[in-house]
């Protein structure tokens, strides 16, 4: 559908795009440790913090000038009145003509949310409702598998959005858990992932849960029938499968047709996208993980930075200064990739979570009227816990050749219970912020090397190696401890500093048409694959590999 907003100027004739570009030629002679240097109160002055979280951005190449500078843009492009078309319910996601109201998963206070007119907190409630009568009879012992036995596995089958923010969340939160239950999960369509966790449980004993906001996605659904032939095969009673099967969808037909009893199914709604979707039903594994108490408290998090978004001045307004952060140095300092360092073990899935949150909602070229964009969209996301990272890419963040946004995470309370490691985390993390921002010069580096009596000609040899540029930029994230609040504050962070991001580039955060193509092209390809047609229509490199593939079958 055609966006109904007002149509608005090409984003880099704006004069205020034009003065960033300026004010980007100028700041870019200047080192953040003189920044440093020449106010004595910087930290205070680039700092700040909600209930939970503090956000250290003092280490960024910017003075006051820029920050001015990122809000008078945003302001031309009209943030706020956006944050409110978010909040509203108004149908943001506009090539398919939807809301993206995922706020209203856990809206914690009693206000009504509206999507298209109506309030959605009786049904959001509702859902919240079951799911928390589930969760506590499961834990009870009370709800048993087809012998009478209690479950003492639950294996969700998803993907993306279905399993992803599962995953991280499950991790993240393992402290908390409340029960004995084992949680897997199955996503790769490849076979190896649903074998590996079927050969490790007991049917009769098993949980399955199949999420699926389409109920129709081929990944999810190949390994859902493989899972389901499997359990009748074990059990041999086709009855059964009401006993060991969950749904959690928008398809309630589809979710009939596969075999999942009325009161086991779970309802996620058109208005929340996938990847927004660990605060609903698609939850439910971490609930079980847990306990609806600490589920719940999570919820509780994501609403606090829900409130701190749209409320918050755009000065001390932590989404926003992320957002425009991203797009500094995106678009006005030409840097390609944005790098998650988490400095605690459980959040180790956290940077495969953002990968999908960022590069699925703004990897996009083309701006919400169908404009083909002249300037960069959203940034190439990895990441990797800390103290691993340190020993495989940080080579390249401090010496290579390409300019990378940097988030480290930590909490000053570790997740585990040997402190003195968790203390040496803790010294790497705030060393290595400081690394990238200091570097090493030339001279610093013969002083060192001089101290250890290393030959003359071998300095002078070494030294172009040991030197480090510095200037590089890092956010640093603290927190008391992951606990699912926080865990909930965090999420929720980075969902918004994604449409902040969006709002300024004009691009809807909220579709993946990219995302459908390969899937497209898969089923139609799938034939040529199993043999029983000739990959007549594909490209020359395709029916190569083809060939290649049933030379290697005997084909």
């Amino acid at each position: 559908m055609a966006d109904t907003t007002p149509s608005r100027a090409a984003l880099r004739t704006l004069p205020e795009w034009l003065e960033l570009e300026e004010h980007a030629t100028a700041i870019r002679e200047l080192r953040i440790r003189d920044l440093f240097r020449a106010d004595g109160h910087r930290f205070e002055r680039f700092s700040m913090a909600t209930e939970r979280l503090l956000l250290d951005f003092s280490k960024n190449l910017v003075d006051a000038n820029t920050l001015k500078l990122l809000g008078a843009l945003a302001q031309r492009r009209e943030l706020e009145a956006w944050i409110e078309r978010l909040f509203a319910g108004e149908p943001v996601n506009n090539t398919e003509n939807r809301p993206a109201m995922h706020m209203a998963l856990r809206n914690r206070g009693s206000g009504a949310m509206y999507v298209g007119g109506r309030d959605v907190m009786p049904e959001v409630e509702r859902q919240l409702t079951r799911m928390r009568l589930f969760v506590n009879r499961l834990h009870r012992g009370e709800y048993r598998g087809c012998t009478g036995r209690v479950i003492t596995d639950v294996v969700n089958i998803g993907v993306g959005g279905s399993d992803l923010g599962a995953v991280m969340a499950t991790e993240a939160l393992a402290p908390y858990r409340t029960n004995a239950i084992h949680m897997h999960f199955v996503s790769s369509i490849d076979g190896v992932h649903v074998t590996d966790v079927l050969e490790r449980v007991n049917p009769k004993t098993t949980l399955f849960i199949i999420s699926s906001k389409s109920f129709t996605t081929l990944d999810t659904m190949t390994n859902a029938r493989t899972a389901r032939d499997w359990f009748l095969r074990q059990v041999q009673d086709a009855e059964a499968m009401a006993q060991h099967f969950l749904g959690v969808s928008a398809n309630n037909a589809a979710m009939g047709e596969y075999g999942i009893a009325e009161e086991n199914r779970f309802r996620i709604w058109d208005w929340v996208g996938g990847r927004y979707s660990l605060a609903s039903s698609v939850g439910l594994p971490v609930a079980i993980a847990v306990g609806m108490k600490n589920f719940e408290a999570m919820l509780d998090g994501f609403h606090a930075m829900d409130q701190h978004f749209r409320t918050a001045p755009w000065d001390r307004n932590m989404p926003v200064l992320l957002g425009l952060l991203g797009v500094w140095y995106t678009n006005f300092q030409g840097a390609p990739g944005h790098v998650v360092l988490p400095y605690d073990h459980r959040l180790h899935r956290f940077p495969a979570y953002l990968q999908q949150l960022e590069m699925e909602s703004n990897g996009k070229c083309v701006t919400r009227d169908g404009t083909p964009v002249d300037y960069d969209t959203g940034a190439i996301v990895w990441g990797e816990v800390g103290p691993n990272a340190q020993h495989s890419f940080y080579q390249l963040l401090h010496q290579g050749t390409r300019p990378v946004m940097a988030d480290f995470l930590a909490p000053a309370h570790g997740s585990a219970e040997y402190p003195q490691h968790h203390d040496l985390a803790l010294a790497n993390c705030f060393a290595q912020t400081r690394a990238l921002m200091e570097g090493q010069s030339a001279e610093q580096a013969r002083r060192e090397m001089e101290a250890t009596g290393m030959a003359a000609q071998q300095l002078e040899q070494a030294i172009a190696h040991k030197v480090h540029p510095g200037n590089k930029p890092s956010n640093t994230i603290l927190f008391d401890r992951l606990d699912p609040g926080t865990l909930g504050e965090l999420v929720a962070l980075y969902e918004h500093k994604v449409f902040v991001q969006s709002v300024i580039w004009d691009i809807n955060p909220f579709d993946q048409w990219g995302v459908e193509l390969g899937k497209k092209l898969a089923k139609e390809l799938l034939p040529a694959v199993t043999g029983e047609q000739e990959p007549t229509d594909a490209d020359p490199s395709t029916r190569g590999l083809i060939a290649y593939l049933r030379q290697c079958r005997g084909g």
